[in-house]
């Protein structure tokens, strides 16, 4: 009776073990466009799943998205040439970087109008909001510099850190006290000390190049970075060796990352490509790449929904073809 007790066992054991083998990854399909419409530029896209809302980054405000309902909902002018925002939703505040004037935005974010305006570097591109710390950071692309200010008073900490090339996107790891960023035209990881405020130590990310993109999953200590010359590396975050990569598209200009899935996504607007790779400690492994469209470059996930986001539109010029595209798991 053991005896059969136990092969029985092994059979459950081996049939679950089978099933988990086979099982198929998450697959991402089309699903809508969310039109915007107007003419003008575009950048970052930023998805807060926990208030449901999108924020699109466009020309010289933000428009707001209400996800449930995908439908805007109301804008934010005055942002002129942004490039990045982020929200922190526990101060009830959001945060701009406006490229065309050297400045961050601090808006309310329950009535989206203007508490005060930051001077930053020159041309303010990405923008990150560490909670740890209260602190909002501006990755200044013509300065080559990094900006600080306090979250709640808007006062600046640090006015200028020489990051030593061109900064693209950055990520914050609050535990370990370091922000992370992208040096474009270096092709290296800038690792930067959140107490002292200096670079503490660059990172060469070949055999990426040219990086624009970045995401990071915390819980592996892994930077998912997506290169111009079409590759998405994967870097231990601990000590900077590259520990995978894959081929991509081309026009790579964001990445992002959902902890739920396990998901990292390069987005390429000269492709029209979503490379998704699976992240796990020593391996990138590509389980998709979805057709979208070309110019759709940049990228956001919902972390609650798992649908991703890209802005696109037929020309800069076109005054009706602004959009969102959306895609969601099979």
């Amino acid at each position: 009776m053991r005896r059969f007790q136990i092969s029985s066992w092994l059979l459950v054991m081996l049939v679950m073990l089978a099933a988990q083998a086979g099982a198929a990854e998450p697959h991402y399909k089309f699903v809508k466009d969310i039109p915007i419409g107007g003419g003008g530029g575009w950048d970052y896209i930023y998805a807060d799943s926990a208030g449901h809302r999108l924020y699109v980054t466009h020309g010289t405000k933000v428009v707001v998205v209400d996800t449930q309902q995908d439908k805007v909902v109301g804008s934010i002018p005055d942002t002129p040439g942004i490039h990045g925002f982020v929200t922190a939703p526990e101060l009830q505040r959001c945060f701009s970087s406006n490229g065309q004037e050297n400045k961050s935005s601090i808006i309310d974010l329950t009535n989206l109008k203007l508490i005060q305006k930051v001077s930053t570097g020159a041309n303010p591109d990405s923008i990150l909001y560490e909670p740890k710390s209260g602190t909002v950071w501006t990755f200044n692309g013509r300065g080559r510099t990094a900006t600080v200010y306090d979250a709640k008073t808007g006062k600046v900490i640090e006015a200028a850190i020489d990051l030593g090339g061109k900064p693209e996107t950055g990520v914050a790891d609050g535990d370990s006290g370091r922000v992370y960023v992208n040096l474009e035209n270096k092709s290296e990881i800038a690792v930067i000390d959140m107490k002292q405020h200096k670079v503490i130590a660059n990172w060469p990310i070949a055999p990426g190049a040219e990086a624009t993109g970045l995401a990071y999953d915390p819980a592996l200590h892994r930077l998912i970075i997506g290169g111009s010359n079409s590759k998405m590396v994967m870097m231990d975050a601990t000590n900077g060796k590259v520990v995978s990569s894959v081929d991509c598209g081309q026009g790579v200009d964001a990445a992002a990352f959902d902890p739920e899935t396990h998901l990292g996504f390069v987005s390429a607007g000269g492709s029209g490509t979503v490379t998704i790779a699976k992240v796990e400690a020593d391996k990138l492994t590509v389980v998709q790449t979805l057709t979208t469209e070309r110019g759709a470059r940049t990228i956001t996930v919902d972390t609650k929904t798992h649908r991703i986001y890209l802005p696109n539109a037929k020309s800069r010029t076109d005054a009706n073809s602004f959009k969102v595209l959306v895609y969601g798991m099979e």
